[in-house]
């Protein structure tokens, strides 16, 4: 199985970014953020928006061949690491 790591829930709810590879596999892992206040993040509202490609080339010049939503839960993290590991 391969070895992928996802960042904690904090990375993106502070609107981080994420990508990443496993030999040729890439992704990228973007945090739709959703304020409840100015210093607050609304989790229950917020989501991480995984994509994934195959090749040697960065996300903006790649065609992604698959896309998934997730929740920013403990839960939506570790459905989104399955996610991945089942498209290398």
């Amino acid at each position: 199985m391969p070895k992928i790591f996802i960042p904690t829930l904090h990375t993106f709810a502070m609107n981080n970014i994420f990508t990443g590879s496993c030999g040729a596999f890439r992704f990228r892992a973007a945090p739709q953020v959703v304020m409840k206040t100015p210093k607050e993040v609304d989790m229950e509202s917020s989501s991480i928006v995984a994509e994934c490609w195959h090749g040697p080339w960065c996300y903006e010049k790649s065609t992604m061949e698959d896309r998934q939503e997730f929740p920013m839960s403990e839960e939506g993290r570790q459905a989104l690491l399955q996610w991945l590991t089942e498209r290398v």
